[in-house]
């Protein structure tokens, strides 16, 4: 099947108003589990995950973690402006770059009240009592603003400016403002690398409790990043997906990281976000067997490439990973960072995933359509049984381990 004639409306279900989480339960791992094992279907809860995951496996979660990405300013008229800070403008090689500017920063934001944002007009917010973040609109992009934000203490990274002047960017769909236990609670408890402007969400049932059964069985924790951008709740609003344009993110990892998975002897990804990343590790292992002098540019994975022509040139994970290894290694490099879109839909196969961990998504989403790539038509099972029996969904929700 070209997956570019895949009608988004075959992915849809009836999501109740109430049964969207508002809110994360008082405990992470209390969430409830529904397991679909090759076919069978059970539950349990995020406390006993170590029981459904096989010895000795791999676990690859997504250590980002969610900035502050939601700034408010006050127009001298009493007006509010809301900026949405989504990436770094291009001039930074990564975000963590870009996150570490100094006195000024050029950033891509979505606008909330645009339209009463003059052109030359500059934003103030104050902060504290010395400490002032300016905003000023120096571009127009195809579905975004270039805004340019400075601050008045040139020792403050532009991350710590987000941290005291910034919001918690809850999704959209929760309808609530964020409050302060979502700082904690939006996060998972292993986020480390400041980028994305949504939590990598299957990720935040996991407790200490929880680790300490998975060491208990062997089963090992390794960690990539993939800064999760607003690209994530785009919905597909095209009928047939070939009109669908997937975003990019950004992608994080190591030569370590990628060894340990060349050794690894079965991967599980907590998360699609996890699953993107090991899943563009992999092609991208894939074009440097096929051309070792690839560029970077080059080696970035783009939507359709593996439908179009890559998936006639297959090898094993462990050998996609070496290559990829290699390549980076002839380049000296230690950890890449780089850009994915990679779309994950039904009719792919996977080169190196073989169970996931996530949360259940929305209706028409990419995400959902991640889920089906894996299961086939169960996806409409799996979540009819969660329907019929009470599963929260969404960011805050409960979540499902899937073994195809």
């Amino acid at each position: 099947m070209d997956p570019r004639n895949i009608n988004i409306n075959d992915y849809t279900y009836a999501l109740p108003d109430d049964r969207i989480a508002r809110f994360p339960p008082a405990d992470r791992d209390a969430s409830r589990l529904l397991v679909y094992d090759r076919g069978q279907i059970s539950e349990d809860v995020y406390k006993n995950i170590a029981s459904h995951i096989p010895e000795g496996t791999t676990l690859v979660f997504n250590d980002t973690k969610v900035v502050e990405a939601r700034i408010l300013f006050t127009k001298p008229t009493g007006g509010v402006i809301e900026i949405f800070a989504l990436e770094p403008a291009d001039e930074y090689p990564d975000i963590q770059m870009a996150m570490q500017q100094k006195g000024m920063v050029n950033w891509k934001c979505m606008i909330g009240g645009a339209s009463k944002w003059k052109r030359g007009m500059v934003l103030e917010k104050p902060i504290g009592i010395s400490l002032t973040l300016s905003a000023e609109i120096i571009g127009h992009l195809p579905d975004s603003f270039l805004v340019k934000l400075s601050w008045n203490n040139p020792d403050l990274t532009f991350g710590e400016i987000l941290h005291l002047a910034g919001l918690i960017p809850l999704p959209p769909y929760l309808k609530r403002e964020s409050e302060e236990s979502d700082k904690e609670r939006y996060q998972t408890i292993y986020a480390k690398t400041e980028g994305s402007v949504t939590a990598p969400t299957a990720g935040l049932h996991f407790t200490e409790r929880v680790f300490s059964s998975l060491q208990a069985k062997h089963i090992q924790p390794l960690y990539v990043t993939l800064h999760v951008g607003a690209g994530t709740f785009k919905p597909v609003k095209s009928e047939r997906l070939e009109q669908h344009d997937m975003h990019s993110e950004f992608i994080d990892v190591t030569d370590m990281t990628l060894a340990r998975l060349a050794e690894a002897t079965k991967v599980f990804a907590v998360g699609t976000t996890s699953m993107r990343t090991l899943e563009t590790l992999y092609w991208m292992g894939v074009k440097c067997s096929l051309n070792p002098g690839i560029s970077m540019e080059e080696l970035e994975m783009q939507q359709w490439e593996v439908y179009d022509r890559l998936n006639a040139e297959r090898i094993p994970s462990k050998e996609a990973l070496r290559h990829l290894l290699t390549w980076m290694h002839s380049r000296n490099m230690k950890r890449m960072v780089c850009r994915t879109k990679l779309l994950i839909t039904p009719g792919y196969r996977t080169g190196l995933v073989r169970g996931l961990i996530t949360n259940f998504h929305q209706p028409q989403s990419t995400l959902l359509l991640l889920v089906a790539a894996l299961m086939g038509d169960d996806w409409k099972k799996l979540y009819n049984y969660a329907l019929d029996h009470e599963f929260r969904f969404l960011s805050y929700g409960d979540g499902c381990i899937i073994k195809p």
